[in-house]
């Protein structure tokens, strides 16, 4: 795991505003009688930490799942670098440069960490299963390419030495440090973390802090749903708050932080009271 030394107290680097890479426009998303989502608008520039919060039900995996392709939005668009996502299957998605990790694990439980790693590089290779069955030099190459970047990643996430175990077998931390390495082998431009600090302990989130910042600093734009406010608050440079699928803040983590709706929804006052 990368080094945590500077973890702690830390405050995010700070972001000039530069080119959109993801814009949720005017987004509804209704099931049935009931409506997930109304009318959020958010976007996140290139180089951000953006967070998504929210109390439960607020909505912000359902916003997080309608970003990547699980859901199609009722009314409004979501858009990637200018590119209306609406319609797109997920591995079309997944190519244009938007990866994700999950609340729960979601491994290759059967295949090593390695091997784990390697399925996420192979999502941006060019050749096919004609190159795979023949051994074609192009696949060849993309092969071994695939194999360093994997080790590169799982390098980076300090578990490189269990390249050859089995995910099964693997901690719990290194199984979610394992998932994020696969996200990152697709080589997205924008990551997508569902509540990574799951199940870690308050050591492990703050080193979870530190990787999230060199998640940025390797290139990559983050998108983070987290319940832990202390993590969210500590690594984001912007925060979007929903309630009731609605989006009622939106700012710095001390704008937010601060904000009366935002205290009465967390807190469940009147706002007048968080006042």
């Amino acid at each position: 795991m990368p080094d945590d030394s500077t973890v702690a107290s830390e405050a995010p680097t700070t972001v000039t505003p530069g080119k959109r890479v993801l814009e949720v426009d005017r987004v509804t998303l209704k099931f049935g009688g009931l409506t997930a989502l109304d009318d959020v608008s958010f976007h996140i520039d290139e180089g951000e930490i953006l967070g998504l919060i929210g109390p439960n039900g607020a909505g912000k995996t359902t916003c997080f799942n309608v970003t990547t392709g699980v859901y199609r939005p009722t009314s409004g668009h979501v858009r990637f670098e200018g590119d209306t996502l609406t319609g797109k299957k997920r591995y079309q998605i997944t190519q244009l440069g938007i990866a994700r990790t999950f609340q729960n694990i979601r491994l290759f439980r059967s295949m090593t960490a390695l091997e784990n790693v390697m399925v996420g590089a192979d999502a941006q290779h060019s050749t096919g299963l004609f190159h795979a069955l023949f051994r074609l030099p192009r696949h060849r190459r993309e092969e071994t390419q695939g194999h360093d970047q994997a080790m590169d990643l799982l390098r980076f996430m300090g578990i490189h030495k269990a390249a050859d175990e089995l995910a099964a077998n693997m901690s719990y931390g290194d199984q979610r440090r394992l998932e994020i390495a696969r996200a990152m082998a697709t080589n997205p431009r924008l990551i997508c973390f569902d509540e990574p600090a799951a199940g870690f302990n308050p050591a492990e989130k703050q080193t979870l802090m530190n990787l999230i910042r060199q998640v940025r600093d390797r290139g990559h734009t983050v998108l983070l749903i987290e319940h832990d406010m202390r993590l969210v608050m500590g690594v984001t440079d912007r925060i979007v708050v929903l309630e009731f699928g609605r989006k009622i803040a939106e700012g710095t983590p001390a704008e937010v932080r601060d904000n009366p709706a935002v205290i009465a929804a967390y807190l469940g006052v009147d706002e007048d009271e968080a006042s």
